[in-house]
């Protein structure tokens, strides 16, 4: 990170209204969260997916949840587990701090199914989550459109074969097996009126707002949602870009800047200036 390029996205703050936050899969690695980059990132921490060769998208399928419901769920309720435990590191509390200086305060969206945003503190009611959430629940068939928190169900789970060793949790209307309320890969099954009450929320708050910031964090193209979501907002909001990425920060246009940083310590760096 260069000082001139940390002082041009500090005075992007200053003089904005609303910050909105874009998050991809590198927002939580400073807090110990894998964010599953190629195979053999995802089979070192599923080391009995690795055994079978069974890569991410086979079993981040909802075809899982029918041939093999025990893995599906050793592998979701690792993550849950995971996610429940995981405590936010320090970015997430100075962008909230950021957020409610602002005459608008802060929104997020996110790609992140991990509910650490809500853990952090921030507002539930401006979370854009466009995957869905793991802390939500719905009919694996689905025999119905009902979304249901997760909170009841303590998933235990056998982890050298990452099968869940309890029972898995159930629709209440039919009975059947549930799943978490997650976009899968090939998923025609995923109830999605969750998410879409959170983007048509955030969006009527972006309308108010006339100079938002987005400050992106490891967000990369290969699952490009909250790039686009980036670029939306520098677009149709007329708002400007901080791009924070250790590998991918590149930018286009005078209302961009980009940071070849990690998300907290880009966030850090931003914070020291700021505070000067």
């Amino acid at each position: 990170m260069r000082v001139s390029e940390i002082e041009t996205a500090a005075g992007f703050v200053a003089n904005a209204d609303a910050i909105v936050v874009a998050a991809g899969a590198g927002m939580g690695v400073d807090s110990g969260l894998p964010d599953f980059r190629g195979n053999e990132g995802f089979w070192k921490v599923y080391p009995a997916l690795a055994k079978s060769r069974m890569d991410f998208t086979r079993i981040a399928n909802p075809a899982a949840f029918h041939h093999h419901p025990e893995l599906a769920w050793g592998f979701y309720g690792h993550r849950l587990n995971l996610y429940r435990q995981t405590v936010p590191h320090a970015g997430f509390e100075l962008l909230r701090r950021w957020g409610e200086q602002m005459p608008l305060g802060v929104g997020v969206f996110t790609s992140n199914v991990d509910g650490q945003f809500q853990k952090a503190g921030f507002g539930d009611s401006l979370i854009n989550e466009c995957h869905g959430s793991i802390h939500h629940l719905q009919c694996l068939e689905p025999c119905c459109d009902d979304i249901w928190p997760a909170d009841d169900f303590t998933p235990v789970i056998d982890e050298e074969n990452c099968i869940l060793v309890n029972e898995p949790p159930h629709c209440p209307r039919c009975g059947g097996m549930a799943r978490p309320n997650i976009l899968m890969f090939g998923d025609w099954g995923w109830l999605s009126d969750r998410s879409a009450r959170q983007e048509k929320a955030l969006d009527n708050w972006l309308w108010e707002a006339a100079n938002p910031v987005v400050i992106e964090l490891g967000a990369g193209t290969a699952i490009p949602s909250a790039r686009h979501f980036s670029q939306r907002v520098l677009g149709q909001f007329r708002g400007k870009l901080i791009r924070i990425n250790p590998r991918e920060w590149q930018t286009e246009g005078p209302d961009t800047v980009g940071l070849a940083a990690g998300a907290l310590e880009g966030l850090l760096g931003l914070h020291e200036v700021m505070d000067h």
